[in-house]
């Protein structure tokens, strides 16, 4: 959502003069010249770090030094003395390398500097590995020493003393992977006491920021070695592989921001900043594969990518070669807090960041379909119309939203008495179509002494105060509002109890939540947010957990679903504001983009970034927010969306109604088909988010994750796996008459609608079909689907599944199905089906996939197998024997259809009768 123009209006008269549209979005947010921290972290030059680590020892089983600036006087005569920075490293399991630096607390700094709680996963300590010795070493030549402990069998860790400098290294090679301050870029601002005479105060557009402890940014420079390219660091929308921001013929490029902001209606091709901040940047190259670099940090951050050989005004000098990518990070406050991951695959790098972070939740089978949103529909006429149209029109769907205009008075937990007079029995008419509902709850109170939450939360103290102390007034959409401190424990604990059935009146167990707003959006604020200023419990200042802020309200609502519930049901909540950890709560989405080709094509590497970092669940809204999308550009958006892990059409309530039925017979069709493809997928999407919950593996994936060796796909962003069997490539261009596709890998390909066999390692001209999008199925992979079409996902439970084999060049394939309730958490004690299908030697076999540790509880299914598709083999077999009940099927040969288009004769046994949770065999004769 975003202001409407009279509230725009209201809020430029409060800062300055209102301005024209484009120039108001540009001027309102700074650039880095006017961030003071980015400016004269920018102006420093390699080796102007003068700390060295002295006393370096083991401790409490990590190394631990004293840094020290050598270029100081005796502290005792100088006037300003740079007190001495505690440094720790400590290893973990999976040759995980955490490196904290930060003041040393027994020289009693003004105050503690913050460092940003939970979003580590308490399991990861436990993991850690206590270090017993160090080993001095001279390197190349050096007399200065260096300390190296033990990673990991195949990994060490270096700190050099003089000039400072941290890495890891392989053992075998001494190969390096990552470091951090090899060109001397290292800053870290100390707090300190004000000097008489001297002006912290910050002013921009108006707003005047206190700063009441003066400086304290941090900056650093990231190496990357055996690096091609460097990926991550969402949220911006621009190109999957991160472009250079300083170097060779750029010019006045600003870096890479991560501060979350309500940007209205972002422009592509940016590195500016949006909603969201995940401060974990990945690398990838051919010669030594993935390593990753993660930062746990909530205040503003700016980061650039430094071009090869760039040494004109800085006088740095980086290789030309494409062996190591150098970057340079820059935060306002906070601590350093990092952590090296060293892959060496791309998974492994997943794998890795989330065992410090977490893996993304296991979401309900409902929240993986088809969702419909509109600000607003109007009331519940509206949503009764609207639900029964897709009826008519058969198309499935499984979520009807409801934004703002829904509420009393936009007081969040109420109702609109005169348009939504009955919202349970609204709610159960759509549960008894297996749908549910999802209503908007937003961060910002509406200041009344009459409505109930703030009255509470006046009361008990709990909303953010201003610089002075006092509740901290903002304008939002209730007008005059305050905002839920969600630093507090104690605070998210009472917020998730206004989820109770008691406490949200008018609410239903089908009834799940949307946290909107929640960067957080303050109209009249600077930069459309909090004041940096602003105080949170314990004294924090906003600007050190900004980014983190809408992280704890996502925290809190989805444990409040989880405690309405009794803990037995998963919650829904979708946020727009995230930041490392946030996949353990629920769905993202990209936020208010446009109705254009261009966001329709950014859309994808947006949600790659997101996956590569650990936010799989996640979507762009179809169609585009704002503006009115042509129909084909509204049906190619619902081909590519049909991919996307949360897929939902939402719009501007300015726009016109883009229901799929408005826009002529043939559109529709089309549209019902796109959706449709969703749903036959869908047995496939669920393994595929099981395969995120247990390993942080993503569902979208960069081509190069599957194929990490092939150099084609490194900068590829139009085209991208789902799981690892399919490929699936947009079309982004209106009227388009053809399209390219490269298939990558020396496997072949089949196109998922007609079984035709492309070759890999090439690039195919196709035609661009109104049909569909182009999607293959990869040779060597078995999808599992489920082909009949209902009303909504929950009434395809007991639906029998159809295998899609695709054999490779030996005539070979495997995939896996994972089946629980879609709704409990009881798959965690071990209730689910999860099965191995391998199609090997002519005979396709089923067998049980579950962890031996999985739990003692169970979960059982009738479900069977209706239809078996074998792609890639020869016609000849008439028979098969499905074992061990000796039954004998007769085979088929004839064309694949799919989208009315049809390919060569494939061969499909019908009806083998076999249930999904047994282990068989069917042998091909």
């Amino acid at each position: 959502m975003r202001l409407p123009f009279f509230i725009i209006l209201i809020s430029s008269l409060l800062i300055s003069s209102p301005l024209p549209a484009r120039s108001w979005k540009k001027d309102e947010f700074r650039n880095c010249n006017q961030t003071p921290f980015c400016r004269r972290a920018r102006a420093r030059k390699p080796g102007a770090c003068s700390l060295i680590a002295t006393d370096v020892l083991i401790s409490d089983g990590n190394l631990v030094a004293k840094l020290i600036d050598k270029n100081r006087e005796d502290p005792a005569t100088d006037l300003d003395p740079v007190k001495p920075l505690i440094l720790t490293v400590s290893a973990y399991q999976d040759a995980i390398l955490r490196l904290k630096i930060d003041e040393d607390q027994t020289l009693d700094p003004p105050k503690k500097r913050f460092e940003v709680p939970e979003v580590i996963i308490p399991e990861f300590e436990a993991k850690k590995l206590w270090l017993q010795k160090i080993v001095k070493e001279q390197i190349g030549g050096d007399s200065k020493p260096s300390s190296v402990v033990y990673l990991s069998d195949g990994y060490e860790a270096v700190l050099r003393h003089d000039p400072l400098e941290i890495y890891v290294r392989e053992k075998s090679s001494g190969n390096r992977v990552l470091s951090m301050n090899s060109h001397g870029l290292f800053d870290f601002e100390q707090l300190r006491t004000k000097k008489e005479g001297e002006d912290w105060e910050e002013k921009f557009r108006g707003h005047t920021d206190t700063r009441p402890y003066g400086p304290q940014s941090i900056s650093f420079d990231v190496s990357f070695y055996g690096s091609d390219f460097v990926y991550g660091i969402p949220e911006h929308a621009t190109s999957l592989a991160l472009k250079p921001t300083r170097g060779p013929g750029i010019d006045h490029s600003e870096p890479y921001r991560l501060f979350n902001l309500d940007v209205f209606e972002y422009i592509h091709d940016s590195p500016f900043g949006i909603y969201g901040s995940i401060p974990f940047m990945i690398s990838h190259g051919k010669s030594r594969g993935t390593s990753g670099f993660f930062w746990l940090n909530a205040a503003e951050m700016q980061i650039d990518v430094l071009g090869a050989g760039w040494d004109a005004d800085s006088g740095i000098s980086f290789p030309s070669s494409g062996n190591r990518i150098d970057t340079f990070w820059m935060t306002e406050a906070g601590i350093v807090d990092t952590f090296f991951f060293v892959g060496p695959g791309p998974k492994d790098v997943l794998r890795q960041y989330t065992t410090v972070t977490g893996t993304p939740a296991m979401p309900q089978l409902f929240a993986t379909a088809y969702h419909q949103c509109r600000w607003n529909y109007r009331d519940e006429e509206d949503v009764e119309n609207v639900d029964a149209k897709f009826d008519e029109h058969d198309i499935p769907y499984d979520v009807l939203w409801l934004d703002i205009e829904h509420t009393d008075g936009k007081r969040y937990f109420t109702w609109d008495k005169a348009l939504f007079p009955n919202p349970q029995e609204m709610q159960r008419k759509l549960a008894a179509k297996g749908r549910h509902m999802v209503t908007i709850v937003d961060p910002h109170i509406k200041r009344d002494d009459s409505y109930f939450l703030h009255e509470d939360a006046t009361k008990l103290g709990y909303y953010v105060k201003d610089a002075t102390g006092k509740d901290y007034d903002g304008w939002c959409w209730p007008g005059s509002s305050s905002y839920i401190d969600m630093l507090s424990p104690e605070i998210r604990s009472w917020w998730g109890e206004r989820f109770s059935y008691l406490n949200y009146l008018g609410s239903t167990p089908s009834l799940y939540i949307w946290n909107d707003m929640n960067e957080p959006s303050v109209f009249n604020g600077p930069e459309v947010s909090m004041p940096r200023d602003a105080l949170h419990v314990g004294g924090v200042e906003h600007r050190e957990l900004h980014n983190a802020y809408g992280y704890y309200f996502h925290m809190a609502t989805a444990d409040g679903l989880i405690k309405r519930a009794d803990e037995k049901d998963r919650p829904f909540v979708l946020s727009r504001a995230f930041f490392p950890g946030s996949q353990r709560y629920g769905a993202v989405w990209t936020g208010d983009n446009s109705a254009d080709w261009d966001h329709l094509r950014v859309s994808i590497p947006m949600l790659l970034t997101l996956g590569l970092t650990g936010m799989t669940f996640s979507g762009a809204d179809v169609g585009g927010f704002f503006g009115n999308p042509e129909a084909e550009l509204l049906v190619r958006w619902y081909q590519l969306g049909a991919y996307y892990p949360f897929f939902r059409g939402h719009a501007h309530h300015d726009t016109k109604r883009r229901e799929p039925w408005l826009f002529g017979e043939r559109n529709t069709e089309l549209m019902r088909e796109a959706i449709h493809v969703r749903y036959m997928l869908l047995p496939y999407f669920y393994t595929l988010f099981r395969e995120a919950n247990t390993s942080g593996t993503p569902i979208l994936r960069p081509l190069w994750m599957e194929f990490p060796s092939d150099e084609e796909t490194f900068s590829k962003d139009e085209a991208f796996m789902v799981g690892n069997s399919l490929l699936v490539q947009g079309i982004f261009t209106e009227r388009a008459k053809h399209v390219s596709v490269y298939l990558p890998g020396e496997q072949s390909w089949y196109d998922v609608r007609t079984g035709a066999t492309y070759t890999g390692g090439s690039t195919h001209k196709l035609d661009a079909l109104e049909e569909s999008i182009p999607a293959f199925q990869r040779a060597g992979t078995i999808i599992p689907r489920r082909d009949r079409f209902r009303r909504s996902s929950t009434q395809m439970t007991n639906d029998p599944f159809t295998l899609v084999i695709a054999l490779n060049s030996s005539k070979a394939a495997e995939g896996e199905l994972y089946i629980d309730d879609g709704k409990s958490f009881n798959f965690k004690q071990g209730a689910y089906i999860h099965r191995r299908f391998v199609f090997k030697d002519g005979k396709l076999t089923s067998s049980d996939a579950r962890n031996s540790s999985s739990g003692k509880l169970m979960f059982n299914s009738d479900c069977t197998i209706e239809r078996i598709i074998i792609l890639g083999h020869a016609a000849g077999p008439k028979n098969a024997l499905v074992e061990p009940e000796n039954l004998k099927l007769e085979i088929e040969l004839g064309p694949l259809q799919l989208h009315g288009r049809s390919g060569p004769a494939v061969l499909t046994i019908r009806k083998p009768g076999v249930l999904v949770t047994n282990d068989w065999t069917i042998k091909i004769l």
